[in-house]
């Protein structure tokens, strides 16, 4: 591979432009920048922020754009379970392939460079969205990373088979075990359920990434596992390697109960996920005043040591009818409906998309350091803030060293005085 230089790039942590020297697809060293003129294959950011590549550390991409075929009136979690489930009945492997790439595409010009995806394993749909995200995976290499979890959407216990087909699922190649306890009739049940998720996990020495605690309280005690689950975690030595996605019932519990259950997720290296879109979409559906947002709550979630990424989850379908794979745009709701503003929570939210999702995901040669893959993005803002605020073009989009997409716009502000 060639070598060039980012010239005159801002960068978190530098208070002057700095360029960033490529080579071999790897950061090979950040320096002040040196004024010097750009030769051929160079890129000139002129003062323009450049961040990490964007990772989406919990996508639906086999269930993405199906809002057109089937939508969800009533908006709840039980009728997009349903509406989804009948139309995977008519899912092929063609049909989610063409889905995915129309989200994995847009997500790559926004600026998206590693995917965690959650294809559904269930006796309704087989290994079918499993086999087209396997195939998208070498497809799609030398654009984006993609993980591939094996999702239980249906539940496990309640679905006789599809312990089964998770095992043929990581057997093919899957690169993470999902869960979803939510889907299952009782607690005992939710238990046995996890115990499962990790029994193989163990076995294939994969990742645990499950959906868990969906619901606007915990009342029911299917939707307050976060400290079993915490629990399992430690018992079975996954500290790091565990993620939970949802976790709305967090928001919902007792200040007490929820500074117990943060700590216990800290103490144990369980991260949490939460997908604003799809939570604030969901949650609050019985309330008739102040209506809950839903969201897992993240200032506590920062103060306690969680890891804490955020995703766009689903991409208009009958959980989310919203969405265009851009992470920027979904940090910015999180920002507006979390209470969160300023330079500091600002630069902690993009993190949450960037080095924070980059834990989750266990990446090892991430972020914006020499030695690091250069997977990066050129944004059209000059300031960090606006990273967020400014909705910028993703200007040059970079996977290994190689421009895999750019964004060029011009603008005309008609009637400017001279």
């Amino acid at each position: 591979m060639s070598s060039f230089v980012l010239h005159n790039a801002r960068i978190a942590g530098a208070d002057a432009p700095a360029d960033i020297e490529i080579t071999g697809g790897r950061i090979a060293a950040i320096v002040p920048a040196t004024g010097a003129p750009c030769a051929p294959g160079d890129i000139d950011c002129d003062g323009r922020v450049v961040i990490p590549g964007l990772i989406e550390s919990h996508l639906h991409l086999d269930k993405a754009l199906l809002d057109g075929e089937r939508p969800n009136p009533e908006g709840t979690l039980a009728a997009a379970i349903q509406i989804t489930a009948d139309l995977k009945r008519s899912f092929t492997p063609d049909t989610v392939r063409a889905r995915a790439r129309r989200v994995l595409d847009q997500a790559i010009l926004n600026g998206t460079t590693h995917v965690r995806a959650h294809p559904d394993v269930d006796p309704i749909v087989g290994l079918t969205c499993l086999d087209a995200m396997l195939d998208l995976r070498e497809e799609y290499r030398d654009r984006v990373d993609l993980q591939v979890v094996a999702f239980p959407q249906e539940g496990i216990v309640q679905a006789p088979g599809t312990l089964d087909l998770l095992r043929e699922a990581l057997q093919r190649g899957a690169d993470v075990v999902g869960g979803c306890t939510y889907n299952e009739p009782d607690l005992a049940t939710c238990h046995r359920h996890v115990d499962l998720v990790f029994d193989l996990a163990a076995e294939f020495g994969v990742p645990v990434d499950m959906h868990a605690d969906l619901a606007d309280d915990a009342s029911d005690p299917r939707f307050a596992l976060a400290e079993h689950i915490a629990g399992v975690t430690e018992e079975r030595g996954m500290s790091g390697r565990v993620a939970l996605g949802h976790m709305n019932s967090l928001a919902g519990r007792s200040a007490a109960e929820r500074k117990d259950a943060l700590a216990r997720l800290a103490a144990a290296g369980v991260a949490v996920v939460p997908l604003p879109a799809t939570d604030l979409h969901l949650s609050g559906r019985a309330d008739t005043a102040n209506t809950r947002r839903g969201i897992a709550p993240v200032r506590e979630l920062w103060d306690a040591g969680v890891v804490t990424a955020y995703s766009s989850n689903n991409v208009r379908n009958a959980f989310t009818p919203y969405g265009n794979a851009d992470l920027l745009d979904i940090g910015l709701l999180l920002a507006q409906t979390s209470h969160l503003s300023g330079p500091a929570d600002l630069a902690r939210v993009l993190a949450m998309a960037t080095t924070e999702a980059a834990r989750v995901l266990g990446l090892t040669s991430y972020g914006l350091r020499p030695g690091a893959d250069a997977d990066l993005v050129v944004l059209s803002s000059t300031d960090l803030a606006g990273a967020l605020l400014d909705r910028p073009d993703r200007c040059f989009v970079l996977k290994r060293g190689r421009v895999v997409a750019r964004t060029t716009r011009t603008t005309v502000l008609e009637g400017a005085s001279a």
